[in-house]
């Protein structure tokens, strides 16, 4: 059952890109070739942590087929590079602090003579001792993995909230649990590829399979060491993100571009899965502990909690993924107490970045956890203590924030999956270890609230442009990036129902950094937000417009001017223009039907010594619940059913909408149960899917979307976003239910019955 129920659940599935992918005429950016075209590959050393002595190319550049090796001697501009600390080197000078640096590129005629070119270069290094483990990072006697900083901290947020001595006082129990949780891989289908040249006019070009074409920019402007306007990505469909290609695939691109100004020809580089594998970024491992305080009627009285992100070898964006953790390290839970300490930490692991939940699913993981301990040891049932403590309509969070700016409806999400799973009749059924059993089940859940888009740890907005051609025809352009999730289609449906017209009358606009402003990478669930907010503003820019020239025409005034069914219509319906017409009108009198919206997320604030403030101008309400059975002969854990309610304000596309469900959903099965980049033997790491394991179709079970809509006051469309909130809990509900069967609580991720 769902909560919609007009007839978009019976509408025909559509994407605008559907047919080109379906039939492989889409063409991703290693399917481009140019005249000339040089191939580029990248070399690696078998160091983890050590200086460099030298680099010695002169072997490999008389290769066949070489055409250059390039180093970071040959560097115009900046070496160094990141979005928040500049530490990440294009290619390593100086110092190599984990296994994915790169050295060197060999530059080729084709790409199997430059990979055949690899072992000719030489490094010679002096080996330093490596440091992996977080808490020995933080001791001020460590090794040092970026001496220049003096310490091995990236970041530290807090929390600081009321009065935590009090809290301790007014508890009648006090639980300390530690969790862990693991490093993964976002496991893309496509790999970092990149292909770069310089035009006739000086602009650097850029085409690549990235998430964010302006950070992109940013990229390789620095490494060229040119302005922003001598540099233009333009976006081509990429297969997969999640996440993953923020630094990574800006990195690539600009290593492409450097070899494309040197050797003055058209350049590609794309990674083979193991390259990837072995230099992308991963979801950071969090090591937590925490205390929670009680009373006996099951009101939490404080948390204390410290959380430690292992960001490996370079900052990427772990102060941002760490500071949400910060915020939402609670849970949906009203506590007068907080105490939270979090810190972002170097080691010399492969670094880590942005993944789908962005800091989220390391904390639902524990807190949703720890509630429950805490119902079990006060003789409450999971669901009241949860109904006891949850944030409602007018609540503070643990930031100080009070959500009355839109419906907090975590009662609502709670209680449509419990009726739909039929959750406290199964429950009765658990097994809890009953050794008498020879299978085992169990059924659990797990809820959030999880603030949207960038929040008071960035600038937050986003614009549009929509440019009506003579014959009618539609040209719609955002800021917001395909990632493959269906935006644009998302972008085209929010415009057609503005406007009123057909949704084939729309053509999206693949967007260039140098046609629209920079509208801030396309993650944290916010592309529909807040580029859905640019067209809903860029539109009602465009209709303004329109009806102060078609005013007279329909005896209107311009305000009282409707437009719907491919039609303007008068006030009192009398008189009616056509959508044709209407355009025709507005070329004849020499008016533009073009617009530019931008939309700006409502304020946001952040104290940094206090960790109070409006963290997030609006939030997203979910919960999931799973059923498993547990063989305990073979150790072997089934998934049964999965169902999963978000409150996502307004739905935009039903059929999108569920994809986002359902791929959360196996996501977070596969972060839950599967997933873990760990090393191997010999400091080695997994370097393709049969060293990875991945959840399979075979593996998942049955899964049910609930899509409840409370439209967003402060969001143009209505819409709020979804990508990411349903990828955050099923972790924690699987761990609840793996209680429920064995009786055994696992704290530590991936959930494995031997562990």
């Amino acid at each position: 059952m769902n909560s919609i129920k007009d007839n978009r659940q019976d509408a025909k599935a559509w994407r605008n890109d559907a047919y080109a992918k379906v039939t492989g005429s889409a063409k991703y950016t290693d399917d481009m070739k140019m005249n000339g075209m040089l191939h580029g590959v990248p070399v690696y050393t078998n160091e983890i942590h050590g200086k460099i002595i030298s680099i010695n190319t002169s072997e490999a550049s008389t290769k066949s087929g070489v055409v250059a090796v390039i180093t970071a001697d040959d560097i115009p501009g900046e070496i160094k590079y990141g979005q928040i600390i500049r530490d990440y080197p294009i290619l390593v000078k100086d110092k190599i602090c984990s296994t994915g640096d790169v050295v060197a590129v060999i530059i080729a005629k084709t790409r199997e003579q430059a990979k055949a070119a690899v072992p000719f270069v030489k490094v010679r290094t002096k080996k330093l001792p490596p440091v992996f483990d977080p808490e020995k990072a933080l001791d001020p006697k460590s090794v040092l993995v970026h001496e220049e900083f003096g310490n091995n901290i990236v970041n530290h947020h807090c929390i600081r909230r009321g009065d935590l001595s009090k809290g301790e006082k007014d508890s009648d129990l006090i639980i300390e649990q530690d969790f862990e949780t693991s490093r993964i891989e976002h496991s893309y289908l496509e790999p970092e590829t990149a292909l770069c040249w310089l035009r006739s006019d000086g602009v650097m070009e850029v085409y690549g399979s990235m998430q964010h074409p302006f950070s992109t920019r940013r990229f390789v402007a620095s490494t060229l060491g040119v302005s922003l306007s001598e540099v233009e990505v333009r976006s081509v469909p990429m297969g997969g993100g999640f996440g993953g290609k923020d630094d990574l695939a800006a990195i690539n691109c600009a290593r492409a571009a450097l070899v494309a100004k040197i050797t003055g020809r058209p350049v590609k580089i794309t990674y083979d899965r193991e390259w990837s594998f072995r230099e992308s970024y991963k979801r950071h491992p969090y090591k937590m502990q925490y205390r929670m305080g009680l009373k006996k009627n099951g009101k939490i009285s404080f948390v204390e909690c410290r959380l430690i992100a292992d960001g490996g070898a370079y900052c990427s964006v772990t102060p941002w993924v760490t500071w949400r953790s910060t915020v939402q390290c609670c849970g949906p839970y009203f506590v007068p107490h907080v105490k939270c300490d979090t810190y972002g930490v170097y080691t010399n692991n492969i670094f880590c970045g942005a993944m789908r939940g962005f800091g989220s699913p390391q904390v639902c993981f524990s807190s949703e956890q720890l509630i429950e301990i805490a119902a079990e040891r006060l003789g409450i049932s999971e669901i009241e203590m949860r109904r006891i403590n949850m944030l409602r309509q007018g609540s503070e969070t643990i930031t100080g924030q009070r959500l009355d700016t839109h419906k907090v409806s975590l009662e609502e999400v709670l209680d449509r999956v419990i009726a739909e799973i039929d959750y406290h009749k199964k429950r009765k059924k658990c097994s809890f270890g009953n050794k008498n059993q020879k299978e085992w089940y169990g059924i659990g859940l797990a809820m959030s609230y999880r603030g949207m888009s960038l929040g008071a740890e960035g600038i937050d907005f986003n614009s549009a442009i929509i440019n009506i051609q003579n014959d009618g025809s539609v040209l719609l352009e955002t800021a917001v990036h395909e990632n493959g999730q269906g935006a644009e289609t998302t972008m085209m449906r929010i415009l057609a129902e503005e406007l009123g017209i057909d949704i084939k009358r729309i053509r999206y606009r693949q967007p260039s950094t140098s046609n629209i402003p920079d509208g801030g990478t396309t993650v944290a669930s916010r592309g529909t937000l807040m580029g859905g907010g640019a067209v809903v503003l860029a539109a009602k820019n465009l209709k303004a417009k329109m009806a102060k020239v078609l005013a007279s025409d329909l005896s209107s005034s311009p305000q009282d001017i409707i437009f719907k069914n491919e039609t303007l219509i008068s006030k009192d319906k009398k008189k009616k223009i056509s959508f044709d017409e209407a355009i025709k009108i507005m070329f004849n009198r020499q008016e533009y039907p073009y617009s530019f919206g931008q939309f700006q997320g409502p304020s946001v604030s952040w104290n940094e010594k206090t960790g109070q403030g409006n963290a997030y101008f609006t939030w997203v309400y979910g919960c999931q619940a799973v059923e498993l059975k547990v063989i305990p002969a073979s150790n072997k854990i089934i998934l049964l059913n999965m169902v999963a309610a978000h409150d996502i304000g307004k739905a935009v596309d039903i059929h999108l909408l569920k994809g986002q469900f359902y791929g959360g959903m196996t996501m977070g099965a596969g972060y839950g149960l599967f997933e873990e980049w760990k090393t191997l033997k010999d400091n080695q790491y997994p370097a393709n899917f049969n060293q990875y394991r991945v959840p399979r179709s075979i593996d998942m079970p049955e899964m049910t979307a609930i899509i409840i809509e409370n439209r967003d006051p402060l969001s143009p469309s209505g819409a709020k976003g979804i990508g990411e909130p349903t990828n955050e809990l099923m972790a924690p509900a699987i761990a609840n239910a793996l209680y429920a069967a064995t009786g055994k609580r696992f704290t530590k991720q991936p959930l494995k019955l031997r562990s």
